[in-house]
């Protein structure tokens, strides 16, 4: 697994952290690119692992017992683009095949284990190595980069999360049934990401809160960039 180089840093590195459906992924990605900024989505590498595991047929029993070296051995791997990184799974560039149904409900069960936050851990921070770097997760600011320039912890309440979920899928967000499943997921999925013994979702003691439930898009990527250019320039 190789991404970035070891170039001195050129700029600084901000970290987007959140629970599910808060907008860390599309708002980093807008960021970055206001910025003029490399985007590291860290949610698609545990994805890219998932991916790997189901494709191999590893049974989900048995993936607490999976070791490091076997996962580092999945050829899960991060090239560098002018605007982000592509990730790679088994020789090839993937996409649209890390948000299939069947990783999103497989990847929370493979980012509680401890040899996947090991294997992951070293290559994102050589994501961040030359700096310039704006990087969303649910660990980023706590464990990857804690000693991130400016960290921004964004929340939502989550029946406004449920519904950018619903909207995500294609799928009616007036429908109240589809609603309400999505609402005890996202619910399900906060207590196992908070309660989780490795890198448990927390908001870092230096990060800025930042509420997008009533903010459309383009304002929260404008409080975030915002925010990065008065503690950067200041």
């Amino acid at each position: 697994m190789t991404a970035g180089s070891g170039a001195a840093s050129e700029g600084p590195i901000v970290t987007l952290d959140g629970p599910a459906g808060s907008g860390k992924s599309s708002t980093a990605k807008a960021v970055a690119r206001v910025l003029g900024y490399r985007h590291l989505d860290s949610g698609a590498l545990y994805r890219a692992l998932t991916l790997a595991l189901l494709r191999a047929g590893i049974a989900l029993d048995d993936w607490p017992e999976i070791s490091e070296e076997f996962l580092l051995g999945l050829d899960v791997d991060m090239r560098p683009t002018e605007q982000g990184f592509t990730i790679w799974v088994g020789g090839a560039p993937v996409d649209t095949e890390l948000r299939t149904q069947e990783v999103t409900e497989h990847v929370s069960h493979l980012a509680r284990l401890p040899a996947v936050r090991r294997c992951l851990l070293d290559l994102q921070r050589r994501a961040g190595s030359g700096g310039r770097l704006v990087a969303d997760g649910r660990d980023m600011g706590t464990v990857v980069f804690p000693d991130a320039e400016v960290k921004i912890y964004l929340v939502a309440d989550v029946k406004e999360r449920a519904r950018r979920r619903l909207l995500e899928q294609g799928r009616a967000e007036s429908d109240q049934v589809e609603l309400a499943l999505q609402i005890e997921t996202i619910a399900d999925r906060d207590r196992r990401d908070s309660q989780r013994d490795i890198s448990p979702l927390r908001k870092a003691a230096d990060a800025h809160e930042i509420d997008t439930t009533g903010l459309d898009f383009q304002d929260q990527v404008d409080a975030v960039v915002a925010r990065v250019r008065r503690l950067t320039l200041s």
